[in-house]
């Protein structure tokens, strides 16, 4: 590790998400200027959605420079190479996530600031010239005279001003007009517009914002441009090797296993199918940054409004683990959404992980250990007990002891731990029950390496493999431990883990929904309970 030390690397861009500041400060930059390159060749009018925290904001500052024609940004990079011109456009560059959280009037306001800065630059229009969609015109029109090249306009967080009140019909319906009037003119002003991006993480509806921009082509789903944003493997593995020796140097594993470890956390994007896979950027590079594989990207947002969101549409939290779905239902505009899916895509917490050609159908999953976790974590107060606290030390002691292979013990203190639960209105349904045994079990496998959740109507069935042995559980409510085992036999499991090589070991549980808690349970073949 001696000449791990004396290596200076490069600064990682942490929270910097201008492309220029980055080139200037030195910073590692992941060469994506090849994808900008191969956009200009399949239209001169883009749309594309990522979820939040995913490089989009530096991808629309990389196309920035490259439209000023700042070639000198760009040397060694893809881009160099390819690009004869350099011409320099006029560039309107508009970041609409300063436009979160407002009003009508306040958003009218910000949308006039917009436009000031650009008024200094190349003039204001005639008196008439009044509302943003006349003065985005007019600016246009100006800055193609003044410069003698069309305009390039750049949207970044298109949708941040409507994401809040996605769900507040009379809200939506106001600021979406003050939008829709805002971006009126990009459809008009197509004579004098070089190339026109736009960017969010919702997709848009025709019928919303961008009735006009029918001539948009949404990127979001091509193949070719699966890594657009975001990081591969192949990218660490060519353009961050020393980061993650680094890492391994401390965790005092090898890089393999480090790459293993990364891959489990914050890998397991697909944005189309087949994709490389695809890690989150954000966490990665703050991973690196920090020397420390932790969770970063829930940190950084709320998912509040995904718990109002599964109270809505009456989801259970099991249910947004896997799903089959058409493109057409989660690659969907949200406002007219009818289910959680394309919400809980378009955010990033689900992602695509198989595709089903027969059928045209793709199966939606968690992407990683990371969303799983920390999606889990952010439930515990709406489906168990605002002590997030004590949830996560139960789960972690049980953790500890399945570690040491002492099932009982840890079945005992879940069994213990559920009577401490305060009794809630839905607490007598069946499926509360289980998703307060799915919750906990799931931060009990944020321990370990490896978990399968499957959840048939009426049961939950559960494989954990700790890394030395694997758990085969299967919880049955108000029937016998010994159903729950006939189940497992059944199913044949034991046999298809058997090639790990490891032991396995049966666990039937049966829940007693009178006394709230774990009832009885056999482990293997063993019968233990109350």
């Amino acid at each position: 590790a001696s000449d791990m030390e004396n290596k200076t690397l490069k600064r990682l861009p942490v929270g910097i998400q201008t492309y220029s500041k980055l080139v200037e400060q030195d910073c590692l930059y992941i060469d994506k200027t090849e994808y900008i390159w191969k956009m200009m060749k399949v239209s001169n009018n883009i749309f594309l959605s990522r979820p939040r925290r995913f490089g989009k904001s530096l991808l629309v500052s990389t196309l920035q420079a490259y439209f000023e024609g700042r070639r000198e940004l760009f040397k060694g990079l893809y881009i160099d190479k390819v690009e004869k011109e350099w011409t320099e456009y006029p560039v309107l560059r508009f970041d609409m996530s300063t436009a979160k959280h407002l009003g009508v009037k306040e958003l009218e306001l910000e949308l006039s600031n917009k436009l000031s800065k650009y008024e200094q630059i190349y003039g204001k229009g005639l008196p008439d010239e009044v509302n943003p969609n006349q003065r985005l015109q007019g600016l246009i029109e100006r800055a193609h005279a003044q410069a003698g090249q069309k305009v390039v306009v750049l949207i970044d967080e298109y949708d941040a001003p409507l994401l809040d009140v996605v769900h507040h019909q009379d809200e939506l319906e106001q600021l979406r007009n003050v939008m829709r009037n805002f971006y009126s003119p990009l459809k008009f002003c197509d004579p004098h517009l070089h190339f026109l991006f736009l960017t969010g993480i919702t997709k848009f509806s025709q019928l919303s914002i961008f009735s006009e921009l029918n001539n948009l082509v949404n990127i979001s789903m091509e193949e070719e441009f699966a890594a657009v944003c975001g990081i591969t493997v192949d990218e660490v593995l060519t353009q961050m090797p020393d980061y993650l020796d680094r890492l391994a140097a401390k965790e005092g594993t090898s890089s393999e296993e480090t790459l293993a470890a990364l891959k489990r956390q914050y890998d397991g994007y697909h944005f189309t199918w087949p994709s490389p896979d695809i890690f989150n950027p954000f966490s990665l590079i703050l991973a690196f940054a920090k020397n420390r594989i932790g969770s970063y990207w829930f940190e950084s947002g709320t998912t509040t409004f995904l718990i109002e969101l599964l109270r809505k549409y009456g989801n259970d939290f099991t249910d947004i683990k896997e799903v089959e779905a058409s493109a057409c239902d989660f690659d969907a505009p949200t406002e007219s959404a009818t289910h959680i899916v394309p919400l809980l895509y378009q955010s990033g917490y689900l992602t695509i992980k198989a595709y089903n050609n027969e059928f045209d159908y793709y199966t939606l999953g968690i992407p990683n250990r990371e969303v799983r976790i920390g999606l889990t974590r952010s439930l515990i107060p709406a489906y168990i007990t605002p002590n997030t606290l004590v949830v996560n030390n139960t789960a972690r002691r049980m953790a500890q002891l399945l570690a040491k292979e002492d099932i009982d013990g840890a079945l005992t203190l879940l069994q213990q731990f559920l009577l401490t639960v305060p009794y809630c209105n839905e607490a007598n349904s069946e499926g509360h029950y289980q998703q307060v045994f799915y919750i906990i079990l799931t931060l009990v496998t944020g321990y370990f390496t490896d978990v399968e959740i499957h959840t048939p109507r009426g049961r939950i069935d559960v494989v954990m493999n700790t890394g030395k042995t694997i758990y085969l559980f299967e919880l049955k409510l108000n029937k016998s431990a010994e159903v729950a085992m006939q189940q497992i036999n059944a199913k044949n499991y034991a046999s298809k883990y058997s090639l790990s090589g490891l032991p396995v070991i049966k666990v039937g549980i049966n829940f007693d929904a009178e006394k709230r808690t774990l009832g009885e349970w056999q482990v293997s073949s063993i019968n233990k309970g109350v």
